[in-house]
C-alpha cells in the first residue's frame, strides 16, 4: 500500500482545514473539502483560497484526479465547482447528500422543479466505496452525526474525517444541525477510531485554542488526548457531553448561506432576471441562543 502526501491549507475566517493528498509514485492527487470564499458583509465570493490550492497542485507537478467533499458544509462555501471549471476534474460526495438537499429544499422553499438527486456532483460515493489516486488505495466510510450524510476518505494510511473530531485538546464537532445526532457521532468517531493506531486523522476544523491552528492527530493520540474521548465514554455518557455542549452554542456564522450553496455543489443559486444570484434566508426558522 502507498501512503500519500498530505499538504494542509487553513482557512482562517472560518477554522476550516482543506487538503491536498497525492501519490508520491504517480503523483496523481486529490482535493479535499476546499472553501469558496464570502464576505457576508458584501456579499462577495472570491477564490483565494481555491487558487492557493490550484497553485500547489501545478507548482508540485500533481495529476488531478478527484475534487472531494466530505458532506455540505454548513460554515463555507464549497469551490468545488470552480475548481472543477478551471480543471475539468470529476466533483463527489457521500450519496446520503440527497436526503441533505430535500431537507434544506424544504426549509429554504426552494422550487419544485429543484433537484434533489445528487446530480449537482459527478459521482456519489456509499459506504465501503474504494478508488485508486495512482497507487494509493481510498476507502469511503459514511460517517454521519455532525450530518446526515457525512462520509471520510481512508487513502493508504490518512483518514480525512471531517467534522467529526477535532483536535484532541478540542474534542469533537457539534452534532445538532438538521439532520444531525450525537448518537450517530458516537457510531462514526468509534469506528473513525478502530482503524490501526498509527492512521494520520485529518480534521475538518480548528478554531486554534491559544495555540497555532493544527489538522493532524493519530488514532492512537485521540484515544490518549481526545478530551472528549480519552476515558472511553460509552454512547450515553458522550450523548449527554455532546447534547450539553450543542446546547450552548450559536448557528455557525454562515450556515444559512453556505447551505443553499453547498446543496448545489458548490454553485451559486441561479441568477435571477437582472443577471445576478440572491441567497435567501430563513426568518424564525431557528431559535437564538
Amino acid at each position: 500500500m502507498t501512503n500519500p502526501i498530505v499538504k494542509g491549507f487553513w482557512d482562517q475566517p472560518t477554522g476550516s482545514w482543506q487538503y491536498v493528498f497525492h501519490d508520491p509514485d504517480t503523483m496523481k492527487g486529490a482535493i479535499v473539502d476546499p472553501v469558496l470564499d464570502f464576505d457576508p458583509l458584501a456579499g462577495a465570493t472570491a477564490t483565494t483560497n481555491a487558487a492557493r490550492l490550484l497553485d500547489y497542485v501545478r507548482e508540485t507537478g500533481i495529476e488531478l484526479v478527484w475534487i472531494l467533499d466530505t458532506h455540505p458544509h454548513a460554515d463555507h462555501f464549497s469551490a468545488a465547482q470552480w475548481l472543477k471549471a478551471q480543471t475539468g476534474v470529476p466533483t463527489a460526495i457521500g450519496e446520503k447528500v440527497t436526503e441533505v438537499q430535500k431537507l434544506w429544499k424544504d426549509i429554504y422553499n426552494l422550487p419544485a422543479d429543484f433537484p434533489t438527486d445528487g446530480r449537482q456532483w459527478d459521482r456519489l460515493f456509499a459506504d465501503g466505496d474504494r478508488f485508486m489516486v495512482g497507487n494509493v488505495p481510498v476507502r469511503v466510510m459514511f460517517s454521519p452525526g455532525h450530518t446526515l450524510a457525512s462520509v471520510s476518505y481512508v487513502a493508504g494510511d490518512a483518514a480525512f474525517v471531517h467534522d467529526t473530531l477535532m483536535m484532541p485538546d478540542s474534542g469533537t464537532s457539534r452534532a445538532d444541525f438538521p439532520g444531525g445526532s450525537s448518537a450517530a457521532l458516537y457510531d462514526s468517531i468509534s469506528a473513525i477510531l478502530a482503524l490501526p493506531p498509527q492512521t494520520r486523522v485529518f480534521v475538518g476544523h480548528d478554531y486554534a485554542p491559544g495555540r497555532a491552528a493544527q489538522c493532524e492527530a493519530t488514532v492512537a493520540d485521540h484515544l490518549a488526548r481526545n478530551i472528549h474521548w480519552q476515558n472511553a465514554p460509552d454512547a450515553a455518557a458522550y450523548r449527554a457531553l455532546r447534547d450539553a455542549r450543542d446546547a450552548t452554542l450559536p448557528l455557525p456564522r454562515l450556515m444559512l448561506a453556505a447551505l443553499q450553496v453547498n446543496i448545489r455543489g458548490g454553485r451559486l443559486p441561479e441568477a435571477e432576471g437582472n443577471g445576478r444570484s440572491y441567497l435567501k434566508l430563513p426568518l424564525n426558522a431557528f431559535q437564538t441562543r
